[in-house]
């Protein structure tokens, strides 16, 4: 039940904003059930709320954005291998927290940014790449993207959604071909699943209540929540002799 609730809870959010259900169900997940059980769980559930909303929302998609983002992804991935190799995890996810938080609460106070066309995407799905490779955390980059393009709520779910099917499919592989999806990951998820399709029908009628010019307030309200919890990780992971 406490893995459902988890789930649940991390599905509404992703349904209702876009993205963000990775650092809320891995970490929780992770204290129930090994990490290399609790990461894919995650990804297949990821696989599953993206197939559902853009099952619906195809037509709101930025096929043109999806694909640039994807494509520069595939290139950030090995960097973020890399970094997760060599740089102390500690410290770099306090950077990490310290600029999300910084950058979105200046674009909570001054929202006069914004990107006409997609000639920067590579570099956002650059960074995507980076952070994903090292610790499975894509969608800042896409989210301060997506909001600096001016997506309405329904574009910027959709786009984010068509990135992240993609990007979850080839983590799936990456985990079988690791001998990492089992029988009891594909237990534990088929459990959840009515959950988590509740869940995704219930943020994405969420999501239609939040006002169209909130949204953007919304997205880096997000974010910061992400950056404080990547500055709590950071803080237990420095603290450990």
């Amino acid at each position: 039940m406490a893995v459902i609730a988890i789930l649940f809870i991390a599905t509404l959010v992703r349904s209702s904003l876009g993205f963000g259900e990775a650092l809320i169900a891995v970490p929780l997940l992770a204290l129930l059930m090994p990490v290399d059980q609790a990461a894919p769980v995650a990804v297949l559930v990821s696989i599953t709320i993206a197939f559902l909303i853009l099952l619906r929302d195809w037509r709101q998609v930025h096929f043109a954005s999806a694909g640039r983002l994807i494509i520069s992804t595939l290139f950030g991935l090995p960097l973020g291998l890399l970094l997760l190799k060599f740089a102390p995890e500690g410290v770099v996810k306090a950077l990490l927290g310290i600029l999300i938080v910084a950058f979105s609460t200046y674009a909570l106070f001054r929202h006069t940014q914004e990107l006409k066309d997609d000639r920067w995407a590579w570099v956002f799905g650059l960074q995507a790449g980076v952070l994903g490779g090292a610790y499975g955390m894509n969608g800042p980059p896409l989210a301060i993207y997506g909001s600096l393009r001016r997506w309405n709520p329904e574009q910027f779910r959709a786009t984010l959604q068509a990135y992240f099917l993609p990007a979850s499919i080839v983590g799936m592989i990456g985990y079988w071909v690791a001998g990492l999806w089992t029988a009891p990951v594909t237990s534990i998820y088929l459990e959840s699943l009515p959950a988590v399709v509740v869940a995704t029908l219930a943020g994405r009628a969420l999501g239609r209540y939040i006002p169209a010019r909130r949204f953007t307030v919304f997205v880096y309200a997000g974010l910061i929540g992400i950056g404080v919890i990547l500055l709590y990780q950071a803080s237990a992971r420095l603290g450990e002799p």
